[in-house]
């Protein structure tokens, strides 16, 4: 049976939905069925039917974006007590330090029992002005090269039972 990878994004001005591409297309050739949904598309049906999570999200004001949060208030309860041990991953793309947004999924996923199979991975575009954060942003080759990364090994983990 085919195991599926659930990458569940928002993006503002385009840098996320890069990253949750990246790692989108690079698990598809690991053998897994691989589902890209934006945050106001995915609800509890959805993660309840992966057998694997990534979670991609801008830091706004410091915390993870308002459509994440959206989906994140959706499943929860619905999802609560179905999906123990799966593993998840999460990408943050991040004006400064992307550290808070972090703690907030990974205190959602520790009360859903998922299992962190990578740290953090977190893009920081160093955008700080109104100007910069509005502006549409453009993930560099290598930030792009380690979330396929991320993506390819959960992928990979998941198809051979390691996760």
């Amino acid at each position: 049976m085919t195991k599926t990878l659930l990458v569940v994004f928002h993006s503002t001005t385009g840098g996320t939905a890069a990253m949750a591409q990246a790692a989108a297309q690079a698990a598809a050739g690991q053998g897994v069925r691989v589902r890209l949904l934006p945050a106001g598309a995915a609800g509890p049906d959805d993660v309840q039917g992966a057998d694997g999570c990534i979670f991609a999200t801008p830091e706004t004001l410091a915390a993870i974006a308002g459509p994440m949060k959206d989906f994140f208030d959706r499943c929860y309860y619905a999802v609560l007590g179905r999906i123990e041990g799966r593993p998840y991953a999460l990408m943050v793309c991040a004006g400064s330090d992307g550290t808070n947004a972090a703690r907030q999924v990974a205190r959602i996923a520790t009360g859903w029992r998922l299992r962190a199979v990578a740290q953090p991975l977190i893009v920081c575009t160093r955008a700080q002005t109104p100007e910069q954060i509005l502006a549409p942003k453009v993930i560099g080759v290598q930030d792009l090269a380690r979330c396929a990364e991320l993506g390819a090994t959960l992928a990979a983990g998941m198809e051979i039972g390691a996760f």
